[in-house]
């Protein structure tokens, strides 16, 4: 039951065999059956129109400049924040620890 199934030596493929047969004789159809009576490219679509050039105004450099400013004013106070909550939360831990080990280490003394 354990023990592998090895072909016999006449059925097995030698080496240089394949155990595909070659595909020969395959004749594909024509793309298009009918028949055209001269063969005339296809016409290049046109170019499409060369778009302006945009242009900013004073008005709109300002709405940009503004705009950007406020984005980093807004990313760096929620970076701040986030650092300022794991000090909070580091400090705290330190407290709870030195709290902890000062009650274990002298549990007489109370």
């Amino acid at each position: 039951m354990f023990t592998p199934k090895i072909p016999p030596p006449d059925t097995a493929p030698t080496p240089g065999t394949s155990l595909v047969p070659p595909l020969t004789g395959l004749v594909h159809p024509p793309a298009c059956t009918c028949h055209h009576a001269s063969t005339v490219p296809a016409p290049v679509p046109a170019a499409p129109p060369a778009r302006p050039a945009v242009q900013f105004t004073a008005g709109s450099l300002l709405v940009a400049a503004a705009g950007g400013t406020a984005v980093v004013l807004v990313v760096g106070t929620v970076l701040v924040s986030m650092l300022l909550a794991t000090a909070i939360t580091a400090a705290s831990v330190a407290v709870c620890a030195v709290v902890l080990r000062s009650l274990l280490n002298r549990p007489n003394n109370r």
